[in-house]
């Protein structure tokens, strides 16, 4: 019953209530926790972080739960969300995009969801956010050299109705923080 207070079994077999267990629906924005994780979900992340590839069988020896907890605790960090899919690291360099820069934007108000998908549609944009603060947008752009980052946001960003203005940052150098949330 709603607002009834009981216990339930996880999958690693821990006790915790049901309004422990409950999660936001689709109204829910970013920023906001929607589901519980325990120590051995932490450890799945931080081991599927450092090698996305590897077998249940490895994750399950590694994070010391059977093989069937192991599977299913994937399967249900990729059900509600946590694990949105595996990948590979590119290094942007080596893969001849030696020139990367955040480009801030300001954008009119309102015009957010068109911006957005339409900075989607933009080649060499990898990351983009929307912010608080003095500016409205931030995105990462890996573009191969710098004539194609200026055509980029001259044209391709700067062309997009809604955008008012942008400033760019050149990276010099960037990297991994060696204690991220799942390390």
């Amino acid at each position: 019953m709603p607002g009834e207070r009981g216990t339930n079994d996880t999958a690693g077999g821990a006790e915790m209530s049901q309004e422990d267990n409950l999660r936001p629906g689709p109204a829910a924005g970013t920023g906001r926790t929607a589901v519980a994780l325990d120590e051995v979900d932490r450890r799945i992340l931080d081991e599927l972080v450092r090698d996305g590839r590897m077998s249940i069988r490895t994750l399950a020896e590694r994070v010391h739960v059977s093989r069937t907890n192991a599977y299913a605790r994937v399967e249900r960090l990729l059900r509600d969300g946590v694990l949105t899919g595996f990948g590979a690291r590119i290094a942007p360099e080596a893969a001849g995009l030696g020139t990367s820069a955040y480009v801030a934007l300001t954008i009119e108000q309102n015009t957010w969801r068109e911006v957005s998908a339409e900075l989607a549609q933009v080649r060499y944009v990898e990351h983009v956010a929307l912010l608080s603060g003095e500016h409205d947008v931030l995105a990462l752009v890996r573009a191969p050299d710098n004539a194609t980052l200026r055509d980029v946001v001259l044209d391709r960003v700067q062309g997009i109705a809604g955008v008012l203005a942008t400033r760019t940052w050149l990276v010099f150098d960037e990297f991994d923080g060696e204690r991220g949330p799942w390390t």
